[in-house]
């Protein structure tokens, strides 16, 4: 009866170390190539291994807001812009973890036959409105360039991508991987005028946690760090597997054509050449606080708890298994001299 007790308390107690805990990851976005890599670590299993149940929740594309829900433990994972940095030093307790994109995705587009050629060929143009929140680094651009941008004229109406190929506007703001493809697809000659050609040296796509995660359950983190990062180089390694899942289980609107495309331009931004996976420094982070105009003495304030300190997957907790099988042996040694007595 004795054996047979701590057997029941044992699993019992097993089952409480293997329930998965439940956590959100916020994405900036609908569903796309762009996250990739979290869908892989959910669908391979690589959140399972290490106790976690991942809802990837995309976003409202009328209100495509990340840091407030982590902010407010609604979620407790985001996918957002380097504006992160703004918000840290604003008070709101946000932590990057890695940028999946170590170049901003975001550039002008033009058309072929345009005499915009450079940031300083902006001059007196007619361009769309740029979002504050996530393209700052086109406006910085052109006025780096000497381009007054009180001066531009900007589109207000409906359908801007109808307008530019119509020609009632010279420029617009567009996200790499989508309107070029559009245009492309339709026979329209474009070309790009993008930031980081020019010294917007942003990071982009940044995963980001909250301080009350790290205080709270930092290993939660950790696991969920190792894990999201094993699902972006698995989606890196295995790219055709990648898009598929991606189009089967999250994005059956688009064809596995227009998501090879995102793949195959976004994977020199997740990966480019001497940079790992995720990578992030000091330096970059200081350059990105010049250019957006904050005070080095404010990030300076800020940056020792902003830049996530993971610890080394070495340094992890035991993982439930091996707790297991320490209990299973702690248990089975005065229960094995007992029976050897009681033999005799």
């Amino acid at each position: 009866m004795l054996f047979k007790g701590l057997i029941i308390g044992l699993c019992f107690f097993c089952s409480h170390i293997v329930a998965q805990e439940s956590v959100t990851l916020q994405l900036k976005w609908t569903h796309q190539f762009q996250f990739a890599g979290y869908y892989m670590a959910k669908q391979k299993g690589f959140y399972d291994e290490v106790g976690l149940d991942v809802i990837i929740k995309p976003a409202n594309p009328m209100m495509p807001d990340t840091f407030e829900p982590v902010a407010n433990n609604k979620a407790q994972f985001g996918v957002g812009h380097s504006g992160i940095l703004q918000q840290r030093i604003n008070g709101q307790p946000l932590v990057a973890m890695a940028a999946m994109l170590q170049f901003s995705p975001y550039c002008w587009m033009v058309k072929d036959t345009s005499d915009i050629f450079h940031p300083r060929n902006f001059a007196n143009k007619r361009i769309t409105g740029v979002s504050r929140k996530d393209a700052t680094e086109l406006m910085v651009m052109l006025k780096r360039s000497g381009v007054d941008t009180d001066r531009l004229k900007v589109y207000e109406g409906e359908n801007p991508n109808q307008a530019w190929i119509e020609n009632k506007l010279d420029a617009m703001q567009v996200y790499v991987t989508t309107e070029p493809y559009y245009m492309t697809q339709q026979g329209i000659a474009h070309r790009l005028i993008c930031p980081q050609r020019y010294g917007m040296d942003v990071y982009a796509d940044i995963l980001f946690t909250s301080e009350y995660m790290l205080k709270k359950h930092p290993q939660t983190v950790e696991k969920f760090y190792q894990a999201s990062l094993k699902g972006w180089r698995y989606a890196m390694m295995n790219m055709d597997e990648a898009i598929n899942i991606t189009q089967q289980v999250y994005a059956p609107s688009k064809s596995f054509h227009q998501l090879a495309f995102e793949a195959e331009v976004l994977k020199n931004y997740i990966m480019p050449p001497t940079t790992n996976l995720g990578h992030m420094s000091i330096a970059k982070w200081r350059l990105i606080a010049d250019l957006y105009s904050i005070q080095q003495s404010k990030f300076d304030e800020v940056k020792a708890s902003f830049i996530y300190k993971y610890q080394e997957p070495e340094a992890m907790q035991l993982s439930w298994m091996l707790i297991a099988a320490i209990l299973v042996s702690i248990i089975s040694i005065p229960l094995y001299i007992r029976l050897i007595f009681s033999k005799k």
